[in-house]
């Protein structure tokens, strides 16, 4: 593992019909949604996480907490960036934020942990 604190990864994508809280099922209003917001997050911190992980090791999600501060309209670019603040073993923690392409949309911290996938997914499938 070549990780190390400061490590930064950026996901972007451009709000759809299908990104919305209406569609989304948390809201009924077709603008961004805090799922979405979660989901671009998490996609940055696991984008960061493999850029420093040997083939055959992914990380899972363990903790989101995150505030969504504003609302962001269906056509705009949104972006999520993850910064590991912290390397404890295979504990990996990350500050996250979201922008719209006016301001800062959401921040708070995301905890993923490294795990070998192949007996990863043996111990689940074993459920």
């Amino acid at each position: 593992m070549t990780l190390k604190i400061g490590d930064q990864f950026t996901s972007e994508l451009i709000v759809e019909e299908k990104h919305t809280a209406a569609a989304f099922g948390s809201g009924s209003i077709f603008v961004f949604s805090t799922p979405m917001m979660i989901g671009l997050m998490e996609n940055a911190a696991l984008k960061c996480a493999e850029m420093g992980l040997p083939e055959g090791q992914s990380t899972v999600g363990t903790f989101v907490n995150v505030k969504h501060m504003a609302a962001t309209p269906m056509n705009m670019k949104v972006k999520a960036i993850a910064t590991i603040t912290e390397i404890e073993g295979k504990k990996l923690t990350f500050a996250v934020e979201a922008f719209d392409e006016k301001e800062k949309i959401g921040e708070g911290t995301h905890g993923r942990y490294v795990i070998d996938a192949e007996k990863f997914l043996k111990r689940v499938n074993e459920k």
